[in-house]
């Protein structure tokens, strides 16, 4: 991966992290990672855990940035997340799989979709 899409794909996590700070959600992780793959986020609001993935893009050449979270990729996500919860104590609380997906128009504006269950 050059260092422009590592870049460039931070700051689409940044915004979604700052999304969900807006939206009352808390934090629990960011790049969690496991020998079963990474989750960009990990937050929770009220009794959900949110796993979270996010793709972001600067043009629509491969599609809209949600199309590249297929089903191998939320295979990853439901291993990953549960190992996640195999490591920590977080048996009370509900989970689902989320996404962010984030299409830049220009270097200030994007437009935003939060896909709250993707499982």
């Amino acid at each position: 991966m050059t260092l422009y899409k590592k870049n460039f794909g931070k700051q689409g996590e940044d915004i979604a992290f700052q999304y969900l700070i807006d939206h009352d959600f808390k934090i629990i992780d960011r790049n969690f990672r496991s020998k079963f793959g990474e989750i960009d986020i990990i937050a929770q609001k009220g009794n959900k855990l949110f796993f979270v993935e996010v793709k972001t893009r600067s043009n629509l050449k491969k599609g809209m940035p949600y199309e590249a979270i297929n089903k191998r990729k939320i295979h990853q996500m439901k291993k990953a997340s549960t190992y996640f919860l195999m490591q920590n104590n977080y048996k009370d609380l509900k989970y689902t799989l989320s996404a962010f997906s984030i299409l830049f128009i220009n270097l200030n504006d994007y437009r935003l979709h939060f896909f709250e269950s993707i499982d």
